[in-house]
């Protein structure tokens, strides 16, 4: 009674490297695939329902992925608008001191420094400092003018701040109306100025 024998394992034939041969197994299938790797009909709603199950959808983000990117984007949105704010109060703030000390400067009669440290030089162009002094001169304005500015407007074009300035000097009875342009990337400088009786 001699049929065919099995090889002992220590029998079984060796691959070249002496490892050995694995057992054949039958290639697993993918839920709806049919022995060719092709999808059955009904194949991917099947392939869909089996991934569900395990907890994933394919073709659809995560849910949290989806916050993740929301979230960065009212990040980004909020950061925006603290910069702009940030931006607009600094150069109200800085044209505000601007527009104050240079209209000290004028009324107290120190109109070379003024011309000196506040006119861009583009206006300085335009305008020579004798003819600003001039100017100054008839406005008849003494120590007991007071200063107000009733305007500020701020804009930020491109990296160039730009603030402009309104408002009123009295003196007693008289009035001057002042307007002033200040602009700059890192600083302020006026570029436009108007002093002149209010009627």
């Amino acid at each position: 009674m001699s049929g065919p024998q099995e090889p002992y394992p220590s029998q079984q034939p060796r691959l070249p490297h002496g490892l050995p041969p694995v057992p054949d197994r039958e290639p697993q299938q993918s839920p709806g695939q049919d022995d060719d790797g092709g999808v059955q009909p009904g194949g991917r709603r099947k392939a869909r329902a089996a991934a569900r199950a395990e907890g994933r959808v394919p073709g659809r983000p995560r849910p949290m992925v989806l916050l993740a990117g929301a979230g960065g984007l009212v990040l980004l949105l909020v950061l925006g608008i603290i910069i702009a704010v940030n931006v607009t109060g600094s150069t109200s703030n800085q044209a505000r001191g601007l527009a104050k000390d240079f209209t000290d400067l004028v009324i107290a009669g120190d109109t070379a420094k003024a011309y000196r440290e506040y006119l861009d030089p583009a206006l300085q162009e335009q305008l020579s400092k004798e003819q600003f002094m001039a100017g100054i001169g008839t406005l008849k304005l003494t120590q007991s003018c007071e200063p107000a500015f009733n305007d500020f407007t701020v804009d930020n074009d491109g990296g160039t701040r730009r603030a402009d300035v309104t408002g009123l000097i009295t003196c007693g009875d008289r009035k001057t109306d002042l307007s002033y342009r200040f602009e700059g990337a890192d600083q302020l400088k006026m570029t436009s100025i108007t002093l002149r009786p209010a009627g």
